[in-house]
């Protein structure tokens, strides 16, 4: 078996993403792995915004960034390597995992915008299909929260 030195958690701040962060922890527990936390303002989203917005909306959700990986940071025993990028999600994780050399992504396959998305075309199948290294994908079990209002992020 591998060793896995680097692990990526890519995460929106999303609830059905908690279960990947679970995974890529307790990996970075059994490996004795470094973890890299990721968020990545979707730089789409920002530019398809009016114009009059789009300083206030980036900040935004830099903030959201800033808070999804916090979440991160209290759920892990180790210390989590923070980042906050903006660009296209699958490239921008894709980029970083290949930049730190990391041995493993991990990802949920539904996140802040994909509650009724299947994974076709998702963020997830992008990182799945252009990242340089092995991707760990993992689903929200039914039944449990899709991450509205109510839902703790990840």
């Amino acid at each position: 078996m591998p060793d896995i030195d680097t692990i990526v958690v890519a995460t929106d701040g999303s609830e059905s993403v908690r279960r990947a962060v679970d995974a890529a922890l307790d990996l970075a527990e059994r490996f004795d792995a470094a973890v890299h936390a990721l968020y990545v303002v979707d730089s789409g989203e920002v530019d398809s915004s009016p114009e009059t917005v789009r300083d206030q909306m980036r900040h935004a959700l830099q903030e959201r960034g800033g808070e999804a990986i916090v979440q991160v940071q209290k759920r892990a025993d180790r210390d989590v390597t923070a980042v906050v990028r903006e660009g296209r999600p699958a490239n921008e994780i894709a980029d970083y995992a290949r930049e730190i050399d990391a041995d493993l992504v991990a990802t949920g396959t539904r996140g802040r915008h994909g509650e009724n998305r299947f994974l076709i075309g998702s963020v997830a199948e992008r990182v799945v299909r252009t990242c340089p290294v092995p991707v760990l994908t993992v689903r929200q079990l039914e039944g449990e929260n899709g991450g509205g209002p109510g839902g703790a992020p990840a």
